[in-house]
């Protein structure tokens, strides 16, 4: 399952505000008194938009609405399978006309503040719904959050990984998982020369740029600074890196935005020795010849660039609450149901997510090899840029990034179009860092 980017554009609604998708206009005032107080009181109904994968998901999280609603009795939940790739845009419609939008959204958290700069979602801030925040990990709380006010409530994280195969580096004579981007394109030489595989496979979806922008201490904005820095000196060298490893002969040329299927099907089968990926990709790769062995998948941070650093970006879901609730109280109290630790720690050893809560990383979740590995490196994820156009930005990076991965253009000309894009119709007060 993809983790996350929508590329719907940022057009029309943005002028909208608080007022227009109904503020905090629920029934109940929305300060949560009744929840914390007397939760056993609260009754109603509400009504959910799971963007989770219907098929390999979405059973574990209904699961825990049954559960939910055997603790809360007067609660009814109305449970809506929305498509990931629909939601974002969907919300935005039903918020922005005040019609149909849920109660809780499972929101990705490059939406998050978009949707909150819109108006269109209550400041969890003191409420029941954001329990014991100290509990949370740093980045996907931080992923939550939208100058200074927290929105949403983390409930699942991931970061990408170099994912290998132990058979082939064993055969290869290479003893270590790549520490650098360096290393990746030795070890890429030598499973060819004596293991007869392919490298590395790279994802032309612009997420998974990330890696290579982090290894040169770079990144696609410097919120801080106000500066678009997709194009600077440090982002250029991080995408040539990338090119060079095509062109090399490391990486195959993926066939276009979808053509990383091709390679992930050709890591499964032991045709590629490496794989950046994310926890979610481990369950259709152990269905593969290569790893019906289990043990044989191989899973470690992300490599480094020239600087030395390393670095992953903080993906995962936040459950938010519509500003324009009716129900702001079973709403806090649903939020805060399905992100407690128990719950995360049930839905992890199901279907095989990251828990957000440090106490969910029991014994249990943390015995299974691929959650521990991925646990291990968000210590060293990067949290995305909490700009309300954090999630769009991918839109004009991807197709630039999509060509200049393909050899079909040059990675200076892509970028330096992707950051005049960025200026003229998201990131207007911004500066373009050379």
């Amino acid at each position: 399952m993809r983790r996350g980017i929508s590329v719907a554009a940022v057009v029309g609604v943005l002028t909208l505000t608080a007022t227009a998708c109904g503020g905090d206009s629920g029934g109940d005032g929305g300060d949560g008194s009744a929840a914390a107080k007397d939760p056993g009181s609260v009754s109603g109904t509400v009504t959910w938009w799971d963007t989770s994968d219907a098929t390999n998901e979405a059973p574990a999280f209904k699961k825990l609405v049954k559960d939910f609603e055997a603790k809360h009795p007067k609660i009814k939940v109305e449970y809506v399978n929305v498509p990931f790739d629909q939601a974002q845009q969907k919300f935005k419609t039903a918020a922005s006309t005040g019609k149909g939008a849920p109660d809780v959204l499972r929101s990705d958290v490059g939406w998050t503040p978009g949707f909150a700069q819109l108006g269109y979602l209550k400041d969890l801030t003191g409420t029941p719904a954001l329990d014991n925040s100290g509990d949370f990990l740093e980045g996907p709380l931080k992923n939550a959050a939208y100058q200074g006010k927290t929105y949403g409530v983390p409930q699942v994280t991931d970061t990408l990984g170099l994912l290998y195969n132990k058979e082939l580096f064993k055969k290869a004579g290479v003893e270590k998982p790549p520490a650098d981007w360096k290393e990746v394109k030795e070890a890429a030489a030598k499973v060819k020369e004596k293991a007869g595989a392919g490298g590395i496979g790279l994802s032309p979806d612009s997420y998974y740029s990330l890696p290579f922008l982090y290894g040169e201490k770079s990144d696609m904005v410097d919120v801080d600074q106000k500066k678009i820095t997709i194009s600077s000196a440090a982002s250029r060298k991080g995408i040539e890196t990338a090119v060079d490893l095509v062109k090399s002969g490391a990486a195959p040329k993926p066939a276009g935005t979808d053509g990383y299927n091709a390679l992930k099907t050709d890591f499964k089968n032991g045709k590629l020795a490496m794989l950046i990926d994310g926890p979610w990709a481990t369950k259709e790769l152990f269905g593969g010849n290569a790893f019906a062995s289990k043990d044989n998948l191989g899973i470690a941070a992300v490599p480094a660039g020239s600087t030395g650093a390393a670095g992953a970006p903080v993906g995962g879901h936040n459950l938010v609450v519509y500003a324009g609730s009716k129900n702001f109280d079973a709403s806090y109290l649903f939020t805060k149901f399905m992100t407690g630790a128990a719950q995360q720690e049930a839905v992890s050893n199901a279907i095989g997510v990251l828990p957000t809560r440090k106490s969910a990383y029991t014994a249990t979740v943390l015995a299974d090899p691929v959650r521990k590995s991925f646990h291990g490196a968000l210590a060293k994820a990067h949290p995305r840029p909490p700009i309300p156009q954090g999630g769009d930005l991918f839109t004009d990076w991807l197709q630039h990034y999509t060509k200049i991965l393909t050899l079909k253009e040059e990675p200076a000309e892509g970028l330096d179009a992707t950051a005049k894009a960025w200026k003229s119709a998201l990131l207007k007060d911004y500066g373009i860092q050379e």
